[in-house]
């Protein structure tokens, strides 16, 4: 990819941590208390089957359980784990935690794609998360322990969801909306006994901020979202992406002090130019003068790197 496309891109992929961002201001404003399996189902279903039933397909095959992995790690964990850390702990605490990110992105795109660790990327993990630490930190906050480990996980789901998606690409013939589709459907589906067991809905029903909070949360927090996220795995590195993911602790922070009133300090101005430089630092470098230039989009399938490929021969045979 031209060096000019991928900065549109990046820049276009950057719109769903910025989206993302919203999620605890949407959280303890306009959604019932205290019910995090209900929001994450109401995210990721209603608007993954819509998806569905605009494309009209199904996963065939080996697809069947990647788009489960895929819709568990990138919808239905990661959101649920995002959904109890933003009730149970300071959101400045969430951001923090989740801001190691791109750090576990970096390990498993070495282990499992094959990217080389570089120095660049380290520094900009060092950075990233200085940054977040200098936008969030407000001194000494009691740590619910639940918080921190749904935090943790919710960072690793997220690293896990990247790299295999980059690693099994989408299956030819697909479209991305479906692709998207068959994600939160899944994750919103695996979700669905979990709340329907645990939660209910509050005693004096849905609220109009309930209303809007979950639509708000279907339309942009998940369907349009999701689709930029994917197309941008799609075109840039496992890495890259990553690190686009630190906005949302940004732009949380801005809506903190548009909407809520919040204060916006020097150290809090200082730590959003650091997590910029930081996602700068992590983008592809343009190729050096003279040397070739390789394409960045991945195949639609890398049955190459793949011990299952005699399943992947199967699925397109007729």
């Amino acid at each position: 990819m031209k060096n000019g496309n991928s900065g549109l891109t990046a820049a276009l992929t950057g719109l769903a941590p910025a989206v993302w961002g919203s999620t605890y201001l949407i959280t303890t404003e306009l959604l019932p208390p205290d019910r995090p399996l209900l929001a994450t189902t109401m995210r990721a279903l209603p608007g993954g089957l819509f998806l569905l039933a605009l494309g009209r397909k199904l996963p065939v095959g080996v697809w069947w359980w990647r788009a489960l992995v895929l819709g568990v790690l990138n919808i239905g964990a990661f959101n649920f784990l995002l959904f109890v850390a933003a009730y149970r702990l300071p959101g400045s605490i969430a951001a923090m935690i989740m801001s190691a990110q791109p750090m576990f992105v970096v390990i498993l795109a070495a282990l499992f794609l094959g990217d080389r660790i570089r120095a660049v990327h380290a520094l900009a993990c060092v950075m990233g998360t200085g940054g977040v630490v200098l936008l969030v930190f407000k001194g000494a906050a009691p740590l619910d322990t639940i918080g921190v480990f749904t935090a943790v996980g919710g960072a690793l789901c997220m690293a896990s969801g990247i790299t295999l998606t980059k690693r099994w690409g989408r299956p030819e013939g697909v479209s991305l909306l479906t692709f998207t589709g068959w994600q939160l459907t899944a994750g919103g589906l695996v979700l669905l006994p979990f709340w329907l067991s645990s939660e209910d809905l509050p005693d004096d029903g849905l609220t109009g901020s309930n209303v809007i909070g979950f639509a708000y949360l279907i339309a942009f927090g998940a369907v349009l979202s999701y689709i930029v996220w994917f197309r941008g795995i799609e075109h840039l590195p496992a890495v890259a992406v990553s690190f686009l993911a630190l906005g949302s602790p940004v732009v949380a922070t801005l809506l903190g002090y548009l909407v809520k009133d919040q204060t916006l300090s020097a150290l809090q101005i200082v730590g959003m130019a650091v997590i910029s430089l930081a996602v700068v630092l992590g983008q592809p470098r343009p190729p050096e003068p003279g040397s070739e230039e390789t394409p960045s989009d991945p195949p639609r399938t890398t049955t190459s790197l793949l011990p299952d490929q005699p399943a992947l021969e199967q699925e397109r045979s007729p």
